[in-house]
C-alpha cells in the first residue's frame, strides 16, 4: 500500500469489467465498475472518510480523497472511520487494512473465478513487501 504500484485496466483476469474497489470498515467489498465520485460513497457512509491504497505511507496521516475526486478503475480505497483521521498510520493499522483487503479481495467474485479456473498465486501475503524478519525494512516508506 502506498509503495505499491497499480495500473488501471479495462477487463480483469476473467472478462470482467474492471472497477474501483472500496473496501468498508467491515471488511466488506464494494465495487464500481462506472465512475463515482468519494462523495458519493463517503455520503452513504457516515462517521468515515475516503482514502487511496496508494497514498498511505506509516507514521503520516491518512489523506482524505476530496469529495468531487472521481474513483479510479483498478485501484482501492478503503472507508476509514473518522476518529482515526488525525492518527499516524501505524504498522499493525496499515497490517489490519492488508488483511483486510487481501480478505475482501478473495471472496470478491472476480478472485473466486480466477481461483476456480485452477490459476493460483505465489501464496505470498498482501503484506509481504513490507518488513520481514531478517529481510529488512523493504517497501515501507519511512
Amino acid at each position: 500500500m502506498g509503495n505499491c504500484g497499480s495500473s488501471p485496466s479495462t477487463t480483469t483476469r476473467v472478462g470482467r469489467p474492471a472497477a474501483a474497489k472500496v473496501i468498508h470498515v467491515d471488511g466488506r467489498l464494494q465495487e464500481f465498475p462506472v465512475p463515482v465520485r468519494a462523495g458519493q460513497v463517503a455520503s452513504q457512509n457516515p462517521g468515515c472518510f475516503l482514502c487511496s491504497s496508494e497514498s498511505m505511507f506509516l507514521d503520516t496521516h491518512i489523506p482524505r480523497i476530496c469529495e468531487g475526486e472521481e474513483l479510479q478503475v483498478g485501484h482501492i480505497y478503503f472507508l476509514v472511520p473518522l476518529a482515526h483521521a488525525h492518527n499516524p498510520l501505524s504498522l499493525p493499522d496499515l497490517c489490519a487494512l492488508a488483511v483486510k483487503a487481501s480478505a475482501a479481495l478473495a471472496v470478491s467474485p472476480p478472485a473466486a473465478a480466477y481461483a476456480r479456473r485452477g490459476c493460483r498465486t505465489n501464496g505470498r501475503p498482501a503484506w509481504d513487501h513490507m518488513t520481514t524478519p531478517g529481510r529488512g525494512n523493504r517497501g515501507v516508506k519511512s
